[in-house]
């Protein structure tokens, strides 16, 4: 039988692994200079805490989450985002206690049973971030601040940013009750999951992309004419601090996030080169959303970057560059061997990618091998070299060869290389 991955879940193999390696670093980088601490939660939880955090009626509770059952029945549930994971160890560690705001990151794979395309996989890796305890929009604005930096940093500068309100519990009742008769009469052209979606969480109708439903919500009222005067002092501060940054923003009414728990602030930010599937990031705020979980009062906001998108976008700006042994110690004879075997020991300590045969082979068979593992120098030693005390140290581009001290080899490899 032949094995396959299954559908929607990749390989990261070792030549585009420089990628991810360099998103990862960069993120900490810059998340380290905004004051982010990181976290680390499991990739398993109880599956009420999506059900009741995300919201039963959403797709990702109803069609997407992979979720079994233990031998207590008790449901257990791969993590399809990061947030409602990160506010569980919130609440549950107190974090609070140590200190009123609390900003944390983590990185790492979701999952969702959905159709596989273009940047979006049944496995996915996040990169997620939270501020916790900070009601302002100044926070709100940070954030954006944030990986509007990162994403620039990267070299990622075709790139749309969208905001939106969506208001508080209390303001948005009197639109939600707009919206849903404005719906019922568009029932006949709304798809079957939207038809849905209208009684149970009408402003998910907005998020469609079939086009009938765009068509049919055209026309709908506008949620940013029903916000209270509090939620319109919010959004309002968000702009301007966007504008005293120089951060460039267009406001979409029609922007809202596929989760329950989101209030006031929602944003996204887009890019034209990933297709319908634009969106390389998004977040908002979700102040109700720790209390609802059983913690304390306190305001949230936060994002979720896609990092398979983010790779496919540096991949087309960058190419990335495979990694090759810095050297390759090519040794003939018994003594030499042995001798070598310690040479590479010392080298590898010292920070020095180094490859070896690790069969006695004659020079043809290892010159083969170092040439095929593309190492950048090779260092022959045999009967010849030991004797005189001097290796031959080839520079396998240039094809210039020089002799290199055996006598404190390490050290001279090391000043030879520049390291």
């Amino acid at each position: 039988m032949n094995y396959a991955k299954i559908k929607g879940f990749n390989d990261i193999l070792p030549e585009e692994i420089g990628i991810w390696q360099k998103l990862e670093a960069e993120t900490k980088q810059v998340f380290r200079a905004f004051g982010f601490r990181e976290i680390r939660m499991p990739l398993m939880e109880y599956t009420e805490l999506f059900s009741r955090g995300i919201g039963e009626e959403t797709d990702v509770v109803s069609k997407e989450m992979y979720t079994l059952k233990d031998s207590k029945d008790r449901g257990m549930t791969l993590r399809p985002e990061a947030t409602a994971s990160m506010v569980r160890a919130y609440i549950e560690h107190q974090l609070y206690l140590k200190n009123p705001i609390q900003k944390l990151f983590t990185i790492g794979p979701m999952f969702r049973h959905e159709k596989p395309q273009k940047g979006r996989f049944r496995q996915f890796h996040q990169i997620d971030a939270e501020i916790f305890g900070d009601p302002s929009p100044k926070a709100d604005a940070e954030l954006i601040m944030m990986i509007m930096h990162l994403l620039n940093r990267l070299g990622l500068n075709d790139l749309t940013l969208a905001i939106n309100s969506l208001g508080c519990k209390e303001c948005r009742k009197e639109f939600r009750e707009k919206l849903q008769g404005f719906l019922a009469q568009k029932k006949d052209l709304l798809c079957a999951d939207c038809q849905r979606r209208a009684e149970a969480n009408p402003l998910r109708v907005f998020d469609c992309k079939e086009e009938s439903c765009k068509k049919a919500v055209a026309e709908a009222p506008r949620l940013l004419d029903f916000i209270c005067p509090d939620c319109r002092a919010h959004f309002q501060g968000l702009q301007d601090y966007l504008k005293a940054a120089g951060i460039v923003f267009k406001v979409n009414d029609r922007l809202v996030r596929g989760l329950d728990y989101y209030t006031r602030t929602t944003f996204e930010i887009q890019t034209e080169k990933l297709g319908t599937q634009n969106a390389v990031t998004g977040g908002g705020r979700y102040d109700g959303l720790v209390k609802l979980l059983g913690g304390p009062d306190h305001p949230a906001t936060g994002f979720a970057v896609g990092m398979e998108r983010l790779v496919a976008l540096l991949a087309e700006e960058t190419p990335a560059l495979e990694e090759k042994p810095q050297l390759f110690m090519v040794a003939l004879g018994a003594e030499a061997e042995q001798k070598s075997f310690l040479w590479v020991k010392a080298l590898r300590e010292a920070g020095v990618w180094v490859e070896a045969a690790y069969e006695s082979k004659g020079l043809k068979a290892q010159m083969k091998m170092a040439d095929r593992c593309g190492a950048y120098r090779v260092l022959m030693v045999g009967e010849n070299e030991l004797a005189t005390g001097k290796g031959l140290l080839r520079d396998m581009q240039t094809k210039e060869q020089k002799e290199i001290g055996l006598d404190r080899l390490v050290e001279n490899l090391l000043k030879e290389m520049g390291i």
